[in-house]
């Protein structure tokens, strides 16, 4: 159903932000509800970039998709409104633009995502998107031998995991590519141990990964800063480098009149309802949950739009989210599948293949309702136009 079949007399869903999180939320609303609800998508931004493989970038074995966000928002049955939502009313229901227009709501659904900030002075930044230069500099100096110790970090706190382990592994696989052995590889991670939030089977088998991969690991230790040859860390000695990637730090992106801790994230229950408030919910990389990843947040968004939707009157008993975190770490060499609640292993006897059937698709963890859609637009069957900047399907890294 697109926004023209709509009725218009439906509860009013505001979304703020039109990332993976609202567009997910927007499409389970409009299967979920029909017509019981009226979407409304806000966000200034002119392109949805899909990126499944965006970690390869950097490497040259992967592209970022761009479709065009209002064509995407009829597909999804809401309408666009290019203007970002800065602050509410919550007791009249009101959503402010940073326009200054004035939008009543039934229910807003929080989906601004992350700013990411700079976090290792000294140290190039992996920002998660087509590479602006510097991180893909460093990895043609090491493809050319040009390197020999290079170390790759992240801030504690709400970051990024995944891309750390999966920037270590596939840096050393441009090493046996090149048959360099001379060159090393460190990896810093506050963690106590690699991947330790999917429990400790998961940082058992990371860290057998990376050993078998001789890349050296410093776990516990933040990274402070990079100057001269040297990252200096806490706690620990000063660890000698070429060159140093580092992940940025997230901070929530903050609505006003909306509850946030000190780094900007919103505290949810869960159904993904923002603590303290009614009618409001976030999901994505806004929320206060510390897992961050793209996978994730569309279960969230899902979470969400089941509560909605059986508030909204349609015939749909909402769940619990669940502390069970899902994802697919790239490592080169094939996929390595985690499943997770909160620091703890999945049960034992559920097969990665069982744990991840209904959310697997072409070798990664996809959303339920976005990813098909995008699909049939990669393979040019969808019944709706969209631009695209890249003319070749990804490939798996």
């Amino acid at each position: 159903m697109t926004g023209s079949d709509r009725r218009g007399d439906g509860q009013k869903v505001l979304v703020a932000g039109a990332g993976v999180a609202g567009l997910e939320a927007a499409l389970a609303l409009r299967d979920l509800a029909g017509d019981r609800v009226d979407i409304a998508l806000h966000d200034p931004s002119r392109e949805f970039s899909y990126r499944p493989f965006g970690i390869g970038e950097p490497y040259g074995t992967t592209r970022a998709f761009r479709y065009d966000l209002r064509s995407l928002s009829e597909l999804c049955g809401a309408s666009l409104h290019a203007s970002a939502i800065s602050a509410v009313e919550p007791e009249q229901r009101i959503a402010v633009t940073r326009d200054g227009e004035r939008h009543p709501y039934d229910h807003l659904i929080v989906a601004t995502g992350a700013r990411m900030l700079w976090a290792v002075p000294g140290a190039a930044t992996y920002w998660g998107v087509a590479d602006e230069g510097q991180v893909g500099d460093l990895i043609a100096d090491l493809r050319l031998g040009r390197l020999r110790r290079l170390a790759l970090t992240m801030p504690p706190g709400h970051s990024w995991v995944l891309p750390l382990y999966e920037l270590a592994l596939l840096a050393a696989n441009v090493l046996d590519k090149t048959a360099n052995d001379r060159t090393r590889i460190t990896v810093v991670t506050p963690e106590a141990a690699p991947l330790e939030i999917f429990g400790p089977r998961a940082a058992e088998q990371t860290s057998a990964l990376l050993a078998e991969r001789q890349v050296d690991v410093i776990a516990g230790a933040r990274p402070i800063s990079f100057a001269s040859g040297r990252l200096r860390i806490d706690p620990g000695d000063e660890v000698e480098a070429d060159a140093v990637i580092a992940l940025p730090r997230l901070e929530g992106r903050r609505i006003g009149g909306i509850p946030h801790d000190e780094d900007g994230f919103i505290a949810v229950d869960e159904h993904g309802g923002a603590v303290g408030m009614e009618r409001i919910y976030a999901a994505g990389d806004v929320s206060s949950l510390f897992f961050k990843q793209g996978a994730f947040a569309s279960q969230q968004a899902d979470t969400v739009a089941e509560a909605i939707a059986a508030a909204a009157g349609a015939e749909v008993e909402p769940r619990a989210a669940g502390p069970r975190m899902r994802a697919v770490l790239w490592t080169a060499q094939g996929p390595r599948y985690f499943s997770g609640r909160n620091g703890e292993d999945e049960e034992r006897g559920s097969s990665p293949s069982q744990r991840h059937l209904e959310l697997l698709h072409n070798g990664r963890l996809t959303a339920r309702y976005l990813s098909p859609l995008v699909d049939s637009l990669l393979a040019g069957n969808g019944s709706h136009s969209a631009e695209r900047s890249a003319t070749e399907a990804p490939q798996r890294v």
